[in-house]
């Protein structure tokens, strides 16, 4: 696999890490409510600022494009979905934290499932499709120019920040995986 694709798989494998967590809050529902709280805006703020922050700008803003630029029918099709998907993300994420504000931990968790859900559908469809496209749409020397484009795009928003994240959404998964 190419490094610059490498790059936004191992993305994904780190918001599924944090998925994973997440997945477990349900048992936890009802059990410690301030707990619980403080886990789902954990993942919020993780879901914000390293999903749609880091990993969907690069997206949003040079992979999706660059692929439009090689193939306009891509415009309207699987990368239209993906966009509406993102933002679709952002609209339910809004909704968790209107959740968690007004302590309705239930609807919370309700939100969060059909989050979860729609995430891993969208992560399965661009491991398993959109990145595949995108190796083959371009030349090694695009893929190494998009490449450095990300690590400026890391840099612009935080590269210390990214693994911030990261290390939360691994230390998130071992804490919920193994409490209670």
């Amino acid at each position: 696999m190419n490094k610059t694709i490498q790059v936004l798989f191992d993305e994904h494998e780190t918001i599924v890490n944090a998925i994973d967590a997440a997945q477990q809050l349900k048992a936890r529902l009802g059990k410690n409510d301030k707990q619980y709280e403080q886990n789902v805006r954990d993942l919020i703020s993780f879901f914000r600022d390293y999903a749609d922050n880091y990993h969907h700008h690069k997206e949003e803003q040079i992979l999706f494009p660059a692929m439009k630029k090689k193939n306009e029918l891509l415009a309207d099709g699987v990368l239209k979905e993906m966009m509406d998907n993102h933002a679709e993300f952002r609209e339910l994420i809004n909704t968790v934290e209107k959740s968690i504000n007004e302590k309705n931990y239930i609807q919370a968790q309700q939100k969060l499932d059909i989050y979860l859900e729609a995430l891993l559908d969208h992560i399965a469809v661009e491991n398993d499709e959109v990145f595949q496209m995108a190796e083959t749409l371009f030349t090694e020397a695009e893929l190494e120019k998009m490449l450095y484009d990300f690590e400026d795009a890391d840099i612009e928003m935080g590269s210390g920040k990214k693994q911030e994240f990261e290390e939360l959404a691994d230390l998130l998964r071992k804490n919920l995986h193994y409490a209670d």
